[in-house]
């Protein structure tokens, strides 16, 4: 690994399961020296009918929550939004702002700071449901969660671990969930990159979230790929944002090879860029593997 000049891929095959961010992502691995291969893997669908959060709303108004937890700012942005369509947008924030907030990172304070809300914790990095229960039990004289109505806005997926937290400490839990996630409705990119995984022609692969390694494996599973994608990714160098991803790969039984410093894309994409070589000409040395 080379620890002068500029990190540089040099050529190495990155693969990308980005969506929203795909552009920005292809240019950012490119001024690394990477050959960008980006298949996006999900994608938002809002909920049609949103009954959870104006039942949310409707409770919030009356007095009766006593912890927010907002997970992401697309999906603080996403409840505030169906909400207003049947109450007052300030009734709804103001409310907000007498409860105790709890923001899980920079997303969802960025959003809150817009509107004015006041947040009573933010979550430490790496932002996982393990920071997010220790933060509320260091502040347990200010709050204490036993008894407590706790709403937690939902991002796609349930956050199965937190629900759990908050439930064995005492909390009366509420779901929010605010959209949930699908597969691209063009699925052909993300089976071309399981094809390349599989051909052995990708050597980096990059996941930001999950929920990419759940829509991967389902594509995976549909084209019977698997004992070669498990042999391609063998060789490749497996990258993630950060814990609650790897906690996802592991669950896959797959290995990561890097894990960001901190969980953000830049962060990733340069440390991968410094470091992916360095991993690839380790794992050769070590023979064929299994994942």
């Amino acid at each position: 690994m080379s620890t002068r000049g500029t990190p540089d891929f040099r050529g190495l095959c990155v693969l990308a399961l980005e969506s929203r961010r795909a552009t920005e992502v292809a240019a950012l691995i490119s001024t690394y020296g990477g050959k960008p291969l980006v298949a996006p893997a999900l994608r938002e669908v809002p909920l049609e009918s949103n009954t959870a959060a104006l039942e949310f709303a409707a409770a919030l108004l009356r007095g009766d929550v006593e912890v927010v937890i907002l997970l992401t700012g697309v999906g603080t942005r996403a409840l505030v939004g169906a909400v207003e369509r049947k109450y007052s947008r300030d009734d709804f924030l103001k409310a907000l702002g007498r409860t105790r907030v709890v923001a899980r990172g920079p997303k969802p304070l960025a959003v809150l700071r817009e509107m004015r809300v006041p947040v009573w914790i933010t979550v430490p990095e790496p932002n996982t449901w393990r920071e997010l229960l220790a933060a509320i039990d260091a502040r347990a004289d200010e709050q204490t969660l036993r008894g407590a109505r706790v709403a937690v806005q939902e991002y796609g997926m349930p956050p199965v671990e937190l629900l759990d937290g908050l439930a064995e400490r005492g909390a009366r839990v509420s779901r929010v969930p605010v959209y949930r996630w699908a597969l691209p409705e063009d699925v052909g990119p993300l089976k071309e990159a399981v094809a390349a995984i599989a051909a052995g022609s990708v050597d980096v692969v990059i996941f930001t979230t999950g929920v990419q390694v759940v829509h991967l494996w389902q594509i995976v599973d549909a084209m019977q790929l698997e004992t070669q994608v498990r042999r391609g990714l063998s060789r490749a160098v497996i990258a993630s944002i950060g814990p609650s991803t790897t906690e996802e790969l592991r669950r896959h039984s797959l290995t990561v090879d890097l894990e960001a410093s901190h969980p953000k894309f830049g962060f990733l994409i340069r440390e991968l860029a410094e470091q992916s070589r360095a991993l690839l000409d380790a794992k050769k040395a070590q023979g064929p593997s299994t994942v």
